[in-house]
Order: C-alpha cells, then structure tokens, then sequence
C-alpha cells in the first residue's frame, strides 16, 4: 500500500495485548502497521504475557520480530472476583504510566477483556483516542460482555468484524462514518501461516494422534450461577465417555475468574488419560496446526465460532459463554450436560462441511484496518464524540 502524500507527522501507535488469543488477532495488524512509515507502534504487553504459570507468551511476540516497548504487571495470583477487580485498579495505575512514558497518540485495542479495560480507563483522562477492534459482539455468559459495550462507548474508531456487530455498534449511539466493517484479522494470519504435517505436529504437540481428534478449550462462564468447575466436570465426563480410541488436545483456560480451578482439573484428567495432552500456550502456527489436523473443536472458546469454520472443521460450543454470535454452520450448540455434549459431538462427527463459510471475514482484515488507521490526520481531533441517535420508526 502506497502512504498517503498529505500526512503530516508519524504517529505514535501503541498497542496492547493482554493473551494469546487477541495476539492473534493483532499479529497481522502489527505486522503491516511495522512496515508503514505512518506509525512509530509501540507493542505493549500485559496480562497472562508477563505470566511464567501462562508461558511468558511475550517471548513469542519478540520471537516474530516485535519489540516490546512496555511491559504493564497486573496479574495477582488470585482469580477470585476481588482479586480480578485489583487486577483492573493495578492495570490503570500501569498504563497511565506507561502512557506516560510513550507519549501515544493513538491507542489500538483489542476485544473484551479486564486488562484491556484498564488501558482503556487510562486513556480516556488523558484525552488518547481509542481504536477498538471487534466490538458489538454479544457473549452473554461472561463478564466480557459489558467490557466490550464499555469500551466501546469508550473508544473514537470501531473495527467490527460482522454486519450484527455494526449494528450494535450504531444502537450505541457511534458515529456511523467511524464504525468499519473489516471482519476478523485472525482469518489473515490463518492464510499466511505455513502450517504443520501430521508428524510435525505430533512431535510438537506430544501425542500421536487418531483417527479422531479433538481440539478442546473451555475457560469459565462468568455470569453462570452454576459453578464453571461443576459445567466442566460434565465436558470432562463426555470426553470420557469417548475412549482411548478419540485424541484429546487440551488448551487451557485464560486468566479468568477461577481459571485455575479448571487448570487443576485440566492436569488430573490428562494424568489419567493415555489419550489426551494439555498446553498453557501452543501459540499461533501450533495452536492452528492443532485445528488443521482435530477432528472438530469442543468447549466454549470464541476460536471455535471464529476461526474453526475456516478448517471447514465443526465446533461444539458448550453452554452459553458465547451465546449471541453469529454462528458458521458448522457450529452445534450444546448445554453443559453430560448426555447432550456427547449426542452434539457425535453428530458433527457426521457432518460435511466441504462448503461452510465463514462470516467473519476474507483474509484480508488486516489490510483495511491499517487503511483506516494510516489515513487519521489528526487523531486529537477524533476525542470529541457526539451521540449519534438511531432514525425514529
């Protein structure tokens, strides 16, 4: 993409990332804003990166040639709810000093999480233009739900990833003409990486697998009044029930809420199963490889309703942490019962998904974000919002 003559200064770009998951989604965002001369972008990493119990997956952003500019400690070794809410208050303190110290005159952020409404809450009293990426989605068994409406009112440019989610973006009073709909960059990486074969993947992975295989990953379901252990245990005893003959690659859960109760029980599973091993952290080419090679993906994670349907591989989602997204066809819901996650898993292994599209996006996300971003003027001129009213019926 050729830059724009009439830009006046580069802009000092900073972007945070908090997990593996939203890494992936930004990696291709990064990678073309690195190359323009537009932006001096600055990576700030935060959360499960700095975490040695979640891998220090900010080795990884290093590793694909990304400097780290700042590293923003907020993590407590506590999951309860109070310790989540310190968490957000030592986040804030953090970025406003990270902020500080970059000078930033565009902040870009990713989707829903605490650590990312901390960043956000930093930036709004110094008056930093926020670009929210994939805002209007609607989860409605997490918390991350009103995180990402949050931020949204929040934030000055809105990257959407589906038609729904524009929508939604409009209701909540966003100017129409800042609200781009530009699908999940997630799906750019996806067709750029050099995936694994069968055996490369086996030696990474650490099991050899079957004719099936599954790929699972459930993290909790934070507005459930059943406890996520107690929904856990009827995923886990599903999987069971499928035998030794079925592979089982577990991904484990995020820094949530009582995450590490369902770590443990992670361990104690695999321990007992010939059949199954679990990763803190595959990353990307790993992580993807997996979905390559499984048979389907099994749990609650939005991976499975964003970026399975590209492997025209089904997904059983579990329970209704991800209620409200737009769903592939090749997506089974299931509640968190024992007796209906196994009748979901054995109808998709029925299923052919040769011609499943995927509603997020074309591969080519990344390339219209950077667009929109390239060509911001002035971004001081993007803090003042006006409310934007839908047209009276």
């Amino acid at each position: 993409m050729a830059e724009p003559p009439s830009m006046k200064d580069t802009l000092t770009l900073v972007v945070v990332t908090g997990t593996r998951a939203d890494y992936g989604l930004l990696h291709p965002v990064l990678e073309l804003a690195a190359k323009s001369k537009r932006f001096d972008l600055k990576v700030v990493a935060t959360g499960m990166h700095l975490s040695p119990e979640f891998g220090l997956t900010y080795r990884a952003i290093e590793a694909d040639g990304f400097t780290v500019a700042e590293r923003v400690e907020m993590l407590l070794s506590s999951d309860t709810p109070v310790g989540i809410a310190k968490a957000i208050g030592l986040g804030t303190i953090g970025f406003a000093e990270c902020f500080e110290r970059l000078q930033p005159d565009l902040l870009f952020i990713p989707g829903d999480r605490f650590e990312m409404l901390a960043a956000a809450t930093a930036a709004l009293p110094r008056r930093l233009p926020i670009a929210h990426l994939s805002g209007g989605d609607v989860t409605e068994g997490a918390m991350d739900e009103a995180i990402r409406h949050a931020i949204t009112k929040m934030a000055h440019l809105h990257f959407v990833t589906n038609e729904e989610a524009q929508r939604r973006v409009r209701q909540l009073g966003e100017d129409p003409k800042r609200v781009h709909l530009v699908g999940n960059p997630a799906l750019d990486q996806i067709a750029k990486l050099e995936l694994m074969d069968r055996a490369a993947f086996e030696d990474a992975v650490g099991m050899k697998l079957r004719e099936k295989n599954l790929l699972v990953t459930y993290h909790p379901v934070t507005l459930d009044d059943t406890p996520s252990a107690m929904a856990f245990s009827e995923l886990l005893a599903a999987l069971d029930a499928l035998g030794p003959e079925v592979g089982l690659i577990f991904t484990k859960p995020n820094a949530d809420t009582h995450g590490r109760v369902l770590i443990g029980m992670i361990d104690a599973f695999v321990q007992g199963h010939s059949n199954a091993v679990a990763h803190v952290s595959m990353g990307q080419r790993l992580y993807y490889s997996a979905m390559k090679h499984a048979s389907m993906v099994v749990g609650n994670s939005s991976s499975g309703l964003l970026e399975a349907p590209s492997f025209k591989i089904p997904t059983v989602n579990v329970g209704d942490r991800q209620r409200g997204r737009v769903l592939a066809e090749s997506v089974i819901n299931a509640p968190a019962e024992t007796q209906a996650i196994g009748e979901a898993i054995q109808k998709a292994f029925a299923l052919d998904l040769s011609s499943v599209a995927n509603p997020y996006g074309d591969g080519k996300s990344s390339e219209r974000i950077v667009k929109v971003l390239r060509e911001i003027d002035d971004p001081r001129s993007l803090v003042r919002k006006s409310f934007h009213d839908l047209p009276q019926p």
